[in-house]
């Protein structure tokens, strides 16, 4: 009977429009605003993901057939489009993917997604959302005339990731889905849902926004990618919440700290709190005091380093990114685990630029950091760099912004120079960002 109710689940038609920021415990799913799609094929296990994505690729599994397989897709080039307009457009049901993570009917499985708190591994979550983001603009890209893929599809950005839950339960099963929900001429936007099952039904307990992009067979430069075509009143507003999320982007970026300076209401904030650190014995600027409950951000680090071994590559070669997302994530929940002194839930991912890629063999250093706090929650950085054995020279990869929820009220984090002055800021810009909400809801499952 659980296998016939779990089919029925699996072929469901509807998929759950994601929002911005948090959803209310209370909310009913069913409720919520419904893209329809076409009867879906059974999910794919989770473990076969990365073997069809070997497959579109042409990637071999053993490393030392690495070098031969990469040239042999230099032979893929005279399949790339000359423009989209060459290309003919696509519907969001033909990338529509389901994938099935059964961790309650396969118990072998459940080792690899558990945490010693008895719930599941939000990193490995992250790796395979990582996963059938690509897997998924293959499908949205897929070329009939040829069994392997003249694209090299890589992941940007993750635009966000919002959390309904505190925590998941590894003893039941839990279902990926998701399609591209809006195009450019060589990026797409990918709209993703995970769910578990509880009682005879999937819930929806996290939604996730990533843009891909498309570089041609050998991954040196951008390739065109087919055009999107809405079929609904409900796609058409997908496509114009990828258009305006790409504007937010592009203004958010040229908003930068690192392009322009705060806003007066920043300066404001920055130096009132530069104020309240100030000595009343001494008056003098150099002697500087913390406020009651408040902790330097200088003392709110943690640091690790990662060889980058062939292990964790991706189909083309480099390390694989939800590989980078798991370390960086597992290392700021520890981060916001010591500096809280309770344990932590993540509530929300946003904005994390894949600036360069990581080669195998690389040194892949992590830094973490809480750079602001409100209430109970916390607002984790992690700056990621590399550098190869031989040259000791660094270079930034990614930065990762991660927003926790503390068991208990935390700290305020305070900035003694004008660099954690800008840190501070930018935390509060992406933890503005969030829609909070009244209450997380709490585990049911």
């Amino acid at each position: 009977m659980r296998r016939a109710v779990l089919r029925l689940c699996a072929l469901s038609k509807g998929v759950l429009t994601p929002r911005r920021g948090l959803t209310q415990g209370s909310q009913d799913p069913r409720k919520q605003r419904i893209l329809n799609m076409r009867e879906a094929c059974p999910p794919i296990h989770v473990n076969h993901v990365r073997d069809k994505l070997r497959e579109i690729v042409g990637a071999s599994t053993n490393w030392r057939d690495h070098v031969k397989a990469m040239e042999e897709r230099k032979l893929l080039h005279s399949f790339l489009a000359p423009s989209q307009k060459a290309l003919s457009p696509r519907r969001m049901k033909d990338s529509y993917i389901e994938v099935l993570l059964p961790l309650g009917s396969e118990p072998e499985l459940r080792e690899n997604y558990l945490t010693v708190q008895n719930t599941v591994r939000f990193g490995r979550i992250l790796e395979d959302l990582d996963s059938l983001g690509v897997l998924i603009c293959y499908m949205h890209t897929k070329i009939n005339s040829t069994k392997t893929s003249p694209l090299s599809i890589v992941t940007a950005l993750v635009d966000k990731i919002d959390m309904c839950k505190k925590s998941l339960s590894p003893e039941q099963d839990i279902k990926f889905s998701g399609h591209v929900s809006w195009v450019g001429k060589t990026s797409m936007e990918v709209k993703m849902q995970m769910f578990q099952f509880y009682g005879d039904e999937f819930c929806p307990v996290l939604e996730a926004t990533f843009v891909m992009v498309a570089r041609d067979s050998e991954n040196k430069g951008p390739a065109f990618v087919n055009p999107l075509i809405p079929e609904s009143p409900e796609e058409e507003e997908l496509l114009k919440e990828g258009e305006l999320n790409k504007g937010k982007r592009i203004a958010f970026s040229t908003a930068s700290l690192l392009k322009m300076a705060p806003s007066a209401e920043e300066k404001t904030t920055i130096h009132e709190m530069f104020l309240s650190t100030l000595d009343p014995k001494t008056i003098s600027f150099q002697s500087r005091i913390l406020p009651p409950n408040a902790v330097w951000m200088e003392n709110s680090k943690l640091k690790s380093l990662e060889i980058c071994h062939p292990q964790e590559r991706n189909v083309f070669n480099r390390i694989f990114g939800g590989f980078l997302m798991r370390r960086a994530y597992e290392l700021a929940w520890a981060t916001a685990c010591s500096f809280s002194g309770s344990r932590a839930f993540v509530v929300a991912v946003d904005d994390i630029m894949f600036e360069k890629p990581v080669e195998i063999g690389s040194l892949l250093f992590l830094s973490s950091q809480v750079c602001f706090t409100q209430n109970n929650y916390i607002q984790v950085r992690v700056h990621s760099e590399v550098a190869s054995l031989q040259d000791k020279e660094h270079t930034t990869t990614n930065v990762f912004h991660f927003t926790f929820m503390s068991e208990k009220e935390v700290p305020l984090v305070f900035p003694r120079t004008y660099g954690e002055s800008m840190l501070y800021l930018d935390g509060q810009r992406h933890f503005n960002a969030m829609s909070l909400p009244v209450t997380l809801k709490k585990d049911c499952f």
